[in-house]
């Protein structure tokens, strides 16, 4: 009897053959995140008292949505490499959270980056070789509650550019001055807060990028290579969208409907932006 005929004939056996082939797999994975649990338990405490955005469970929603499309074609025997960095980057983050001899402990958000990293490589070592590694480890990242801190740290400096390159473009029509982060225009100051630091553009651009990389099956160095054009779409987008506002705030005061809508717009304009670069031409490496 040919292979054809008996799967034909026992479909259920061989389910139950695939999906014992494909429990090593679940298996490790489970063992993988449970060893990295307070690397959980920290990043659901900081998302659950308020201190960082929960986007990051819209990564890890992808990263599931991906592992379960894929499911019936995880390697039955997983890819060395990634395996051993999974493992090594595992057994790293029990040293860096309490620190190696005389050297400090990692900050916890520094101690999750590696942990989400390590966790990214062990579904990388299962899943088929054409998923490049580079837009999984970007996702695994995008889930970490990073939106605060990088509001804290890069917030300003990205606020300050935004304000530049905006009186650039509306000296065509009023008289503008920067003040820091701040724009005068027509004598009016119009603040340019937090939000309009393109931080959470940036987060979604990189997003999009990473979720129409897998899709379109995008080689890892073509990826990579897109992520400069990725970071001059948020860049030029998040632009754009202050000086519109910037402008409707000084010709007259729109209600907050108004700047939510061009906000969105916005938004979704960059993120097609980005899928296009990522899905165009498919298959080039």
């Amino acid at each position: 009897m040919s292979l054809a005929v008996f799967a034909q004939n026992h479909p259920r056996l061989i389910t139950l053959g695939i999906r014992l082939d494909r429990a090593p797999a679940a298996g490790w994975l489970a063992l993988q995140a449970a060893a990295l649990m307070p690397h959980w338990v920290w990043m659901a405490r900081r998302l659950t008292d308020g201190s960082d955005d929960p986007l990051g469970l819209l990564a890890l929603a992808a990263l599931a949505a991906l592992m379960w499309t894929l499911r019936r074609e995880l390697r039955p025997t997983p890819r060395l490499g990634w395996l051993a960095l999974a493992a090594s980057g595992t057994l790293s983050t029990a040293l860096l959270r309490t620190g190696i001899g005389p050297l400090p402990a990692l900050p916890p958000l520094a101690a999750a980056l590696v942990a989400v990293l390590a966790l990214a490589c062990g579904p990388l070592a299962f899943l088929p070789r054409r998923m490049a590694g580079p837009p999984v480890a970007l996702l695994a990242v995008l889930a970490l509650p990073l939106l605060s801190s990088l509001q804290f740290y890069a917030g300003y400096p990205l606020r300050v550019v935004t304000a530049e390159a905006s009186r650039w473009l509306l000296m065509a029509g009023f008289e503008v001055l920067r003040e820091g982060s701040s724009l005068v225009v027509d004598g009016q100051l119009v603040i340019v807060d937090a939000p309009c630091s393109g931080v959470q553009m940036a987060w979604f651009g990189y997003f999009t990028a990473s979720v129409a990389a897998l899709w379109a099956g995008r080689a890892g160095r073509s990826f990579v290579a897109r992520l400069p054009v990725v970071s001059l779409l948020v860049l030029g987008g998040n632009i754009a969208r202050n000086a519109v506002l910037v402008a409707l705030e000084a010709a007259s005061h729109a209600p907050g409907w108004i700047h939510e809508s061009i906000g969105l717009a916005a938004l979704a304009l960059v993120c097609g932006g980005v899928a296009r670069v990522m899905v165009g031409a498919r298959g080039l490496t």
